[in-house]
């Protein structure tokens, strides 16, 4: 079982759901022989979409020499079987170095296709686990602020091929050690009860 480990976290290893992806892979590895692929957009930020890529992805006989950084990104998807995501919620949505990844992945004619019923993804599907870390709450009776964050990522991945997402919600951050630890529990129960964790599957594929 290959695995893809998105982190876009600027915490990294100190960030709550850093530490809970990797008790996630730990978890795999008692199952599966596991393979890990990490990418850590915080410590090796993506270059910025220039003019020469934008002219490409629109062109009818692109200069592929412009896709280098997104072909890279895209091959990381396709040969794993596992993603999964860190990233914290800012400003209600995804931070930045995760929207320059998805700017890159999210290509035409590479990723999705363009039909009359509107965007298809080429990509085959695979679980794909997205931890949300916020300092406050955006779900549930606590809730004080919107959320865009999942919706946006869960058809951004589902505009490749990727449906099959489960969140992750690390809220409340902020209010102490005793509230970061019911968060971890709750995320980690969640987890387990999935069927990669759980199937013999997840032995074999």
């Amino acid at each position: 079982m290959k695995v893809l480990f998105i982190n876009a976290s600027p915490h990294r290893a100190a960030s709550h759901g850093y530490r809970l992806a990797l008790d996630m892979i730990g978890k795999l590895g008692r199952r599966a022989r596991v393979q890990i692929v990490e990418r850590d957009l915080a410590a090796q930020p993506l270059p910025p979409v220039t003019v020469d890529y934008a002219r490409a992805i629109t062109s009818r006989e692109p200069d592929t020499r412009h896709f280098d950084v997104s072909e890279a990104l895209i091959s990381e998807i396709e040969t794993t079987d596992v993603l999964i995501i860190n990233t914290p919620m800012h400003n209600f949505t995804v931070p930045a170095a995760l929207k320059l990844w998805i700017d890159y992945v999210l290509r035409i004619h590479r990723t999705f296709a363009s039909t009359p019923q509107g965007k298809v993804g080429l990509m085959r599907d695979r679980p794909a686990f997205v931890i949300v870390g916020s300092g406050g709450h955006h779900s549930g009776e606590l809730a004080l602020q919107q959320d865009f964050l999942t919706p946006y990522l869960r058809y951004a991945l589902g505009c490749i091929g990727v449906t099959s997402v489960h969140f992750l919600l690390l809220q409340g951050l902020v209010r102490g050690s005793d509230a970061v630890t019911e968060e971890l529990n709750a995320a980690r129960d969640e987890f387990e009860q999935h069927a990669l964790f759980t199937s013999d599957h997840a032995i074999t594929h």
